[in-house]
């Protein structure tokens, strides 16, 4: 993915060089700051064996960041803040030195990153696709009985599936994945969606019987099973450190997804799904809009060279945000 043009939310990601971490020692080791949820603590160790692997000498450390999003489970998202619930503390970490960068699930992430916040690494992504559990409908949504009743969190899950199952009832369901499992086998629900990048991560995918849905079944969120490594903007020291990590293709693909929403100016308050994929140096978006009762449901697809994901991106939000008018959401 040589020679590829990134927006400026990119920082110094592609910058691969050999960097002294001179910098980092015992005394002031290399600190990863996350949330503390079984699923945000897998995924920072995942980071700290990578920079150790790239870095033997670097000290690495992970810090435990308590964060909103992980204290409001009783609410939607979107009610109380939206993503940035789950973000603000650890920029604020960030910019206060209290760690010296910060690892997010990448669909977590605001589409505007806060001044004095850029990514320094894109890990490789995980299955970006979208998970269904049932002990009563193994198969997917289609074999849930009449009015049935799915949890989920998730506007874009709930939008896509009442357009295929207007008849299904959706209930709210927050919290970690141990917990909404919790939730499902006492019965609150019949079925429920998780990331199957998560499952995957706490190999729990046998233990949850969990099936990925296909994307033509479901679109997954922008990002979906990406690992981002966020750093101060102007840390070049850590952008070095952090370059190598970051992996060609995942950063193309959340490029041009991002860039989409970009153009939709998308929150967690819009039903919004998007994914890009990459094959013989051609990368395909699709894109999906979405009223949140699933009455109404506009798709896009776009295509170009896969060193261009940002305009292809660009394009294709604005041919939907074109076709969606101003009164798309009422």
């Amino acid at each position: 993915m040589a020679g590829v043009a990134y927006p400026a939310w990119i920082g110094y990601s592609l910058a691969v060089m050999s960097t002294p971490t001179d910098r980092f020692t015992p005394d002031r080791p290399f600190i990863l700051g996350t949330r503390g949820s079984p699923l945000a603590m897998a995924q920072a160790y995942e980071a700290r064996r990578l920079l150790q692997a790239r870095w033997p000498d670097l000290p690495v450390e992970i810090a435990e960041i308590k964060v909103s999003g992980d204290a409001v489970t009783d609410r939607p998202l979107a009610e109380v803040g939206g993503k940035g619930l789950f973000t603000k503390e650890l920029d604020r970490a960030l910019l206060d030195d209290r760690c010296t960068a910060a690892v997010h699930s990448m669909k977590d992430m605001e589409t505007i990153l806060a001044p004095g916040v850029g990514v320094g690494a894109v890990l490789e992504r995980e299955d970006p696709r979208d998970a269904w559990l049932s002990p009563h409908a193994a198969d997917g949504p289609e074999a849930l009985a009449d009015g049935a009743t799915v949890g989920t969190a998730s506007l874009r899950r709930q939008a896509q599936l009442l357009a295929m199952r207007p008849d299904l009832k959706v209930v709210l369901f927050r919290g970690n994945v141990q917990t909404r499992l919790r939730k499902l086998a006492e019965g609150v629900a019949d079925a429920t969606m998780l990331a199957m990048a998560g499952l995957n991560r706490l190999d729990m995918v046998g233990e949850a019987k969990a099936r990925a849905l296909a994307p033509e079944t479901l679109l997954p969120a922008v990002a979906q099973g990406a690992i981002c490594i966020a750093c101060r903007s102007e840390d070049a020291a850590a952008h070095e450190i952090l370059a190598p990590l970051s992996h060609a293709e995942s950063l193309a693909r959340v490029t041009c997804e991002r860039a989409y929403l970009e153009v939709l100016d998308g929150s967690c308050k819009t039903p919004i799904a998007g994914l890009a994929e990459i094959a013989d140096g051609r990368i395909r978006f699709r894109g999906l809009v979405a009223r949140e009762d699933g009455t109404r449901v506009l798709r896009v697809e776009e295509s170009g060279p896969a060193d261009d994901p940002h305009a292809v991106g660009i394009e294709a939000g604005r041919r939907l945000k074109a076709e969606m008018g101003d009164d798309f959401f009422g």
